[in-house]
């Protein structure tokens, strides 16, 4: 099957790139996602390699920061199981699992942000869902094309500056 890849948003006041970096092995479970079609896409559609946009969403300016990978694919989400824990949710059980994430890991800090007006005025991601009017979902799909773009802006950003 193809590499896929995928725009996954995290504000970076609770969980940011360098929170991700951080981490052993610049590893970490994506937990909390409590939208079903999120979930979907993690648990069903979501493999190993496949290509993340890292977005840091609830900032001035909203922007892409990173680029990680999946390095295991989608299990349930074990925080919704602890009472103790901040995603807890009382109607998901270990034996019938509501929720799911998966565990990226950090590729690289971009060499500059990609806001999202810059993502909005670039003809080449007119099609981009991120752009798009109304659309919050915490993980989305995202085009081999419009993955390289975004690459490609931080760079010629980190140049201009």
């Amino acid at each position: 099957m193809a590499k896929r890849y995928w725009l996954m948003k995290s504000e970076p006041d609770v969980y940011g790139f360098d929170d991700l970096l951080a981490e052993p092995n610049q590893t970490d479970h994506w937990d909390g996602v409590r939208n079903y079609q999120a979930r979907n896409i993690m648990r069903d559609e979501m493999k190993v390699g496949d290509g993340v946009l890292f977005y840091h969403s609830n900032t001035k300016p909203p922007h892409v920061v990173g680029v990680a990978e999946v390095v295991r694919e989608g299990y349930p989400d074990h925080t919704a199981f602890d009472s103790n824990e901040k995603y807890y949710d009382a109607k998901s059980d270990p034996d019938n699992p509501r929720w799911y994430m998966v565990d990226i890991r950090a590729v690289e800090k971009l060499p500059a942000i990609v806001p999202l007006d810059q993502l909005k005025s670039d003809e080449r991601l007119v099609d981009m869902k991120v752009t798009q009017r109304g659309q919050r979902l915490s993980v989305q799909p995202v085009t081999a094309t419009e993955f390289q773009v975004v690459v490609e802006l931080a760079k010629a950003n980190a140049d201009a500056s």
